[in-house]
């Protein structure tokens, strides 16, 4: 069965955005950024919610650039032929390589899970892994941890108040002084 990875850069206090809404203190650096094209590389759909949809939009137009960088070129190869579930209630199309479902991303994991695939199903932005982690569906945490406190925001996890054993299977230390963290979440026989 296709494992579920929920996957984002986090501030030390457990924040993905800040109180403002900002988050221009994630800017991966070139080693961090190397990091997410090889992660990409394992996914076979992303399932999005609207606000980090919207932030990814900026790789669909981006191609046509004739001064990005080769790693830039990299990601947005890798990035934009890969499939993506929006969800989203207010939107009404997307764009690139994607499909628009309105709610019901249990449902939609369930049927990713069916069908063929060894890679990933990934999952971005808050809300959305809420969602999944509230019907136990996401198999792996994985965070860029980021040295910096923002004083709240939008938290990586969601706050539900349910107990979530973990395993961690994978830890690296960025020279720049990032931390990334991988861990599986454990399940008890019933």
């Amino acid at each position: 069965m296709r494992s579920v990875t929920y996957s984002m850069n986090v501030s030390l206090d457990g924040y993905i955005v800040g109180p403002d809404g900002g988050f221009d203190w994630s800017a991966p650096d070139d080693e961090v950024f190397r990091f997410w094209i090889d992660e990409i590389r394992g996914v076979d759909v992303h399932l999005l919610g609207r606000r980090l949809y919207e932030t990814m939009l900026y790789w669909e137009t981006v191609d046509d650039d004739p001064s990005l960088d080769a790693p830039t070129r990299e990601w947005v190869s890798l990035w934009n032929p890969l499939p993506k579930v929006v969800f989203s209630t207010t939107l009404s199309e997307v764009r690139g390589n994607a499909r628009l479902l309105p709610g019901g991303v249990s449902a939609e994991i369930e049927r990713l899970r069916a069908e063929p695939g060894d890679g990933e199903i990934a999952i971005g932005g808050a809300t959305l892994a809420a969602e999944a982690a509230a019907s136990d569906l996401i198999d792996e945490y994985r965070a860029v941890v980021y040295p910096v406190l923002v004083g709240g925001g939008i938290p990586f996890f969601p706050r539900d108040e349910r107990r979530v054993d973990l395993e961690l299977v994978e830890t690296r230390t960025f020279s720049s002084r990032f931390v990334y963290l991988r861990h599986r979440v454990v399940r008890r026989p019933e």
